[in-house]
């Protein structure tokens, strides 16, 4: 039985599909092992058709990389395959990573076709990667944009991870919850992930707890007797208007006011919860208790909580749970990993994927992002795709294009660029510090507080601009007319 350590650093090596290592094993029986190549990993299409996605899963990655490496275990195994040459396992014996690799910071917002990680190395080691940094970046990123679209929703009220228990395996409700306090929730019912995230642990009761004491009453005294200070009562386990709140009421004014304490809130779980949560709100509000928070759960996403606002919903907070954790309405990330650079004798030789299905045509080239911004607005006009190398020129006019349909166009002025991606590794060597989680978040408000409303709403969003450079542009159209 394998034995589970999450805060042990996982050696992830042979977490990749088995036709990398045969690849592998094919380069370098064709001498083409130490050939550098690039390897973008970018995305098609924006989760719920939403205006945006949200980077992240860098930190995870920048750990994967770190800890390379082949034991005698994974050795014997290609061994045993008997497929894999004496010299594809001599090198897996002194392998060590050599890649660079630029990734946009976590907490970004990202959109579709640019690079949002880049890999620059031999062949045989940027293609092994592939896997796992498709597999860290696609979760993360999924559960951190599904986890703001519904903290948008709830419109300034605070939102809770619940999901641990519906999540897909370990990894997929520690990480998940990772992921979502980036995208905005306050924090998680996860306990690991405080322990080693720092990420805040929440919760009170379930409704296990009413039901173990021979009464309601019982069980609520007993927990504001434990808890004075933190008294959260969940109120729907028999009947929530008739029985539940009047027993917290009573609670609250015999075990928490005595102490010296005010009540934290009352949790709603099942029912109305437009209807009940109002009712609440006239019943705690009549008690004397208008600062006891109100806090629903049940099956929530970004829909349910804007419908249940719209109908004046009495709620301050919300727990959500397996819609959440596993983006339960469009529950892939699509993200890709293809070449588009080759060197050779020293130049770089772009490439390109060409498909019938247009959306499928990769761009070519050693490439770098910029985000445009207005000076006067402060707002991101639009992201360009440029050549590694390439400097936008802010100082006169930049004239920005559809890259599909290039009479679509706009010159801009008054405005600045930022570079999007960061080196992160250098010859194998992390040269990059990782902000820490709380920093991570509060990067991604405020990079999404420079987006314009149009491009955050739910149905239909405003398509924010992603052009490329006309250099590269230009190399995209030589080679489509060269393989056509």
């Amino acid at each position: 039985m394998i034995s589970l350590d999450w805060k042990d650093r996982k050696n992830l090596t042979m977490l990749a599909d088995f036709y990398e290592f045969t690849m592998a094993n094919g380069y370098l029986e064709n001498g083409m092992g130490d050939q550098i190549a690039y390897f973008d990993m970018f995305f098609r299409s924006i989760p719920d058709d939403g205006g945006f996605a949200i980077m992240a899963g860098v930190e995870q990655l920048i750990e994967y990389l770190r800890n390379l490496k082949f034991d005698e275990e994974d050795i014997s195994y290609f061994e045993s395959k008997n497929i894999f040459s004496q010299l594809f396992l001599d090198y897996l014996k002194d392998f060590r990573f050599k890649c660079d690799v630029w990734a946009i910071p976590e907490g970004t917002p990202i959109f579709p076709q640019e690079p949002i990680v880049v890999v620059r190395g031999p062949v045989i080691q940027a293609q092994l990667i592939e896997t796992m940094v498709l597999l860290t970046i696609n979760h993360q990123s999924l559960i951190a944009t599904k986890s703001n679209r519904i903290v948008r929703a709830a419109d300034g009220r605070t939102v809770m991870e619940f999901g641990s228990r519906r999540a897909q395996g370990y990894e997929g409700a520690i990480l998940g919850a990772r992921a979502a306090y980036i995208g905005g929730c306050i924090g998680t019912a996860n306990t690991i992930v405080d322990r080693d995230f720092d990420i805040p642990a929440m919760g009170t009761m379930a409704h296990s707890w009413v039901q173990m004491f021979p009464t309601e009453l019982e069980a609520f005294r007993a927990y504001a007797k434990t808890y004075p200070d933190n008294c959260t009562l969940l109120i729907d386990t028999y009947n929530t208007l008739k029985q539940g709140l009047p027993n917290a009421i009573q609670v609250f004014n015999e075990e928490v006011v005595p102490r010296g304490f005010r009540p934290k809130g009352i949790r709603i779980d099942s029912g109305d919860i437009a209807y009940l949560s109002k009712e609440c709100r006239r019943m705690l509000d009549e008690a004397g208790f208008n600062d006891c928070k109100i806090v629903a759960s049940s099956s929530l996403d970004e829909y349910v909580i804007r419908d249940l606002l719209i109908q004046g919903a009495q709620i301050d907070s919300f727990g959500v749970g397996e819609r959440l954790i596993t983006a339960k309405s469009q529950p892939v990330f699509g993200g890709v990993y293809k070449l588009t650079t080759i060197e050779r004798n020293g130049q770089l030789v772009p490439t390109i994927k060409v498909s019938e299905n247009v959306g499928k045509i990769t761009t070519p080239g050693f490439k770098q992002v910029y985000r445009l911004f207005d000076n006067i607005t402060k707002k991101a006009i639009a992201d360009v795709i440029t050549l590694h190398d390439e400097v936008i020129d802010t100082s006169k006019p930049y004239e920005i294009f559809h890259p599909l349909y290039t009479w679509k166009r706009k010159t801009l002025e008054n405005f600045h660029a930022k570079k999007l991606l960061v080196q992160i590794f250098e010859d194998g060597n992390c040269i990059y510090e990782s902000p820490n989680i709380h920093e991570i978040k509060n990067h991604c408000k405020e990079q999404l507080d420079l987006m314009w409303d149009e491009v955050k709403r739910f149905e239909k969003p405003h398509r924010y601009f992603v052009d490329l450079s006309q250099e590269l542009w230009n190399i995209k159209n030589q080679l489509l007319k060269k393989h056509r």
